[in-house]
């Protein structure tokens, strides 16, 4: 049977319409590099939305795909396997958690850990101890109780009625934070940086007092580190960074470097709240994804790799500094390790997808974090020849922009 012929408007033709994805298909990728079906060659300093954090085709994985593969792929929930044994193991030995439960995205994940939490609370102090406290910008996931709990109404529009019992304050706000959270609250969720909402570091201070009031009340934080997690940050995971521990905290993206899968690392006394049966999933750490996931924990956890991280943001850093200088298109740069945010200043106010959309033409690959921001999260291996000449397409496309926009002016 020949292979069927398609182009991307047959995505148009036969996908839901929930993405508008570029003109260009990916078709071939190694490390850093993407070719699309016309051969055309792209830096990729988007890393899949911070998924693929060693890079592509990467040939560790490569060799534990092949062998996992050709062992067991898949058994049901009435076993458990040796993968997700030591992929366990290896995230137990290395964070605050002492048990892990596996699923297969970071929306589902923050699923778990919220579904815990509501148990946890019920099972201490009863019903009316439900209150979740979730910020403004955040982004916890599509299912219809973490798009509640997430803080963009316009992503839980025409979705109702939703899931009660939620509340949003200010990101970095701690007076906001005292004013709302309270002995009827039973979890506080945050990203130590805003991804989504504009890729927004968390104040140490912040973390710190969400930490007092959740102990003060009886609360539950919960650190969602689906974006920030497996060394994206320059640690392991960016709690490390913070020196602020979360009772619960859920990890994906990078986990699997592009294969589906997710986790929620808790402790033994809040994980006792949750027995057989109450909580699910057919697929969760299924011996084919832990597999690989404990491949990319063996990799990202070398100190060698972790110190090469802070390098390469100093580097990013100081590379869109340049850019900036001559072009004066940012109002600021910012972010931690290779998860870096770049807003655009007030002249180019809501057009930071006309920069990625113009990088693409120019060869490069980056990211949106809200419609003034630019995002870069590429690979955590990306060598420093491919920070340069990414950056350096960037530039064409920055150059590109404002050309444009003085044409119009």
């Amino acid at each position: 049977m020949n292979p069927i012929q398609v182009s991307r408007a047959t995505f148009d033709e036969v996908m839901v319409p929930l993405f508008a994805p570029s003109p260009m298909i990916p078709a071939k990728a190694l490390g850093s590099h993407i070719w699309d079906t016309n051969g055309k060659q792209y830096i990729d300093l988007s890393g899949g939305i911070a998924v693929t954090a060693l890079g592509h085709s990467h040939p560790e994985l490569l060799k534990v795909f092949h062998a996992q593969g050709d062992a067991i792929w898949h058994v049901s929930n009435g076993f458990t396997n040796e993968p997700a044994l030591r992929l366990a193991t290896k995230l137990v030995d290395a964070t605050f958690a002492d048990k892990v439960f596996f699923a297969n995205s970071g929306a589902e994940a923050n699923e778990a850990a919220l579904k815990l939490a509501r148990r946890v609370a019920f099972d201490r102090a009863g019903k009316d101890k439900d209150e979740i406290i979730s910020c403004l910008q955040s982004f916890h996931g599509r299912t219809l109780f973490t798009v509640s709990v997430g803080g963009q109404p316009k992503y839980a529009e025409g979705f109702g009625p939703l899931p009660g019992g939620i509340s949003h304050i200010p990101y970095n706000d701690i007076d906001a934070a005292r004013a709302a959270i309270s002995d009827r609250t039973c979890a506080v969720i945050v990203e130590p940086i805003q991804g989504e909402g504009g890729v927004i570091p968390a104040r140490r201070e912040y973390l710190q007092v969400l930490r007092e009031l959740c102990d003060q009340h009886g609360a539950l934080l919960i650190f969602d580190e689906v974006q920030t997690g497996v060394g994206r940050s320059g640690s392991l995971y960016a709690y490390m960074e913070y020196g602020v521990t979360p009772d619960i905290l859920t990890t994906a993206k990078a986990l699997g470097n592009g294969f589906p899968v997710g986790a929620m690392l808790t402790t033994a006394e809040i994980a006792k709240h949750f027995s057989v049966g109450t909580h699910g999933t057919t697929y969760g750490g299924n011996p084919l994804a832990a597999a690989i996931a404990e491949k990319v924990i063996d990799i990202v956890s070398d100190p060698v790799v972790l110190a090469g991280v802070r390098q390469k943001h100093d580097r990013f850093v100081a590379g869109l500094k340049r850019i900036n200088d001559k072009y004066g298109v940012f109002k600021d740069i910012r972010g931690v390790g290779l998860l870096l945010g770049a807003e655009v200043s007030d002249a180019f106010k809501g057009k930071a997808k006309e920069f990625t959309t113009l990088g693409i033409k120019h060869g490069v690959l980056t990211l949106i974090a809200g419609p003034s921001v630019v995002r870069f999260a590429p690979s955590l291996l990306i060598p420093d020849a491919d920070i340069d000449e990414g950056l350096a397409r960037f530039e064409k496309a920055v150059a590109e922009m404002v050309a444009t926009v003085a044409a119009t002016a």
